[in-house]
């Protein structure tokens, strides 16, 4: 038995809860300080988690932001974030403070995305890393889940499949093993840029997979889209895919990564369902994204489109719309909030 501290109790750090319950793991959630509200309602409703729709068993310690240090102080195996990639620079803070004079434990980062630091691509594994490393702690070891996996289907014990990654190896399959359930199925893979790359960037063409119904004819009644657009949407997903791969690449990751978990799987799970696909179904009707987001979505959070926001100006520093069509092509509906368009004839 490890001991393990989530700290984020919103639907994919309290899902996480579950298998590392089932591995008889001494499992505490710490909410962050935007959480106490939450967590007051869950413990007052009986445990029940309203994003995720089940009832938490009382064996998983549910506490809020104020029980943070004390916590994080007693001696912990493995520290799981679960934050919004904006909290990347908050959950460094909070780390700094606890652990500026003490061993900081094994790391391991739910949150997806990407950033843009000095002009240069960085994962948020490495902003973490820089941050802390920066103000003293410089013994840091940071792993990053990537794949198919809703929280909703991991919190009802679904069969689940992900991939732990690491830069060493032997750390990435230590963690996989820890975790693995009969549901929660783990692989590790020492490709930590890749598989943070595929995390983020597959939110961008979750939107593009999203369009397809609204994107795949001109001219064909509504009926005729429902019936037909997976034509449309399998050619999308193929293209995604090649310039995931480029992309990838151009950032030192495996290209084998894109085809794995990581990529393809967490792209079909994204596209078929979720905030990114919503925003791309309403792109793909013809809506610009200020109008979607402002009309549709205001209080939403749509990953993807944040990402682009982040590193939409750089990419199409370093690339065309010869070169990845889908991606500019959702960087200049989102960035210069023009209506969704794809160059087909590029499409590889």
């Amino acid at each position: 038995m490890s001991k393990v501290i989530i700290i984020g109790a919103g639907a994919m750090g309290s899902a996480f809860a579950f298998p590392c319950l089932d591995r008889n793991h001494d499992t505490t959630i710490i909410g962050t300080h935007l959480e106490d509200k939450f967590i007051d309602e869950l413990k007052s409703n009986n445990n029940f988690h309203s994003a995720l729709k089940v009832n938490f068993p009382k064996s998983i310690n549910i506490l809020k932001f104020e029980k943070f240090d004390s916590i994080l102080k007693s001696k912990t195996d493995l520290i799981v974030l679960a934050i919004s990639s904006k909290g990347i620079e908050w959950i460094a803070e909070q780390l700094l403070r606890v652990f500026k004079d003490l061993e900081l434990p094994p790391l391991l980062m739910l949150t997806k995305g990407l950033s843009v630091n000095q002009n240069k691509y960085e994962l948020l594994v490495d902003k973490l890393e820089r941050l802390l490393n920066s103000n003293g702690i410089l013994k840091t070891n940071i792993s990053a889940v990537g794949g198919p996996c809703l929280a909703a289907g991991l919190a009802n014990k679904v069969h689940s499949s992900v991939v732990i990654a690491n830069k060493d190896i032997k750390v990435a399959k230590k963690i996989s093993e820890l975790l693995n359930t009969n549901y929660y199925h783990t692989s590790y893979s020492d490709d930590l840029i890749g598989v943070e790359v595929c995390a983020a960037i597959k939110n961008i063409f979750s939107m593009a997979v999203g369009a397809s119904k609204g994107l795949c004819s001109n001219n064909a009644t509504d009926e005729i889209k429902e019936k037909n657009y997976l034509n449309t949407a399998s050619a999308l997903i193929k293209q995604s895919i090649y310039e995931m791969e480029i992309f990838t690449k151009l950032l030192k990751g495996k290209k084998e990564t894109v085809s794995g978990l990581a990529g393809l799987g967490d792209l079909y799970v994204s596209s078929a369902g979720g905030r990114n696909s919503k925003m791309g179904s309403y792109l793909g009707e013809g809506m610009t994204f200020s109008q979607a987001k402002n009309t549709k979505m205001k209080n939403v959070t749509v990953e993807g489109a944040d990402l682009i926001f982040q590193i939409g100006k750089r990419i199409k520093e370093d690339f065309d719309s010869k070169q990845l069509p889908i991606m500019l092509a959702m960087i200049d509906a989102i960035l210069e909030d023009k209506k969704l368009d794809f160059r087909w004839e590029n499409f590889s």
